[in-house]
């Protein structure tokens, strides 16, 4: 009789971890891989990133080499952060393209490569958790805008430029005058004179 076919563990198969038991290790064999699953803690970065919970779409093909298993496809979620300008909320959509190798136990490819250089397959399960986190912090943006017209705040009292009154201004006092001024509780105008005498001496 032939052997019993041998089937994914549940329990272990789920989330990001994929269990290769059943691609075998003939190179060529392939498996596809599609489910949704929610995000297990957040991934991105400080400004904008995949929140905890938040459902990711994983579009994989898995294929047996003679080293290992090579996992391609694709990972889309919906991202949510603020605007690094004007601090507004702002979403999006990440999709990034996988092309990672895992290598069996074992193989002269996880022999002779540093630990830090490639992933490993461990009791025939695949861990994708830490090649989805570097993936999409490499595609988000570092400084995401609500639009690239976005004009930020208004440093001297914090209000969003895109609503500031037209000609949105403040009066700044030279501040060699300031310590005189909170002595004697005078509210001196903005000197100018002395921003143009600096400005000839330089």
């Amino acid at each position: 009789m032939p052997p019993p076919k041998r089937t994914t563990r549940p329990e272990l198969d789920n989330g990001f971890v994929l269990d290769i038991l059943n691609l075998g290790r003939r190179p060529g064999s392939t498996k596809a891989i599609e489910r949704t699953v929610p995000a297990p803690s957040r991934i991105g970065l400080d400004a904008i990133a995949i929140e905890a919970g938040v459902p990711v779409s994983l579009d994989l093909q898995l294929q047996a080499v003679s080293e290992g298993v090579l996992v391609t496809g694709s990972v889309r979620a919906v991202t949510a952060g603020e605007c690094t300008r004007c601090l507004d909320p702002v979403s999006g959509n990440v999709d990034v393209y996988l092309t990672e190798l895992f290598a069996y136990p074992n193989s002269i490819t996880e022999e002779t490569t540093d630990a830090d250089e490639i992933h490993r397959i461990a009791d025939d399960l695949i861990d994708l958790e830490p090649v989805i986190v570097d993936a999409v912090g490499l595609e988000l943006p570092l400084h995401p805008v609500c639009s690239d017209e976005c004009e930020g705040l208004c440093p001297e009292c914090g209000v969003r430029l895109a609503i500031a009154e037209s000609g949105h201004s403040h009066d700044t006092i030279d501040p060699r005058w300031a310590g005189l001024a909170a002595k004697f509780g005078v509210d001196p105008e903005p000197s100018t004179e002395l921003v143009n005498n600096e400005a000839e001496e330089k």
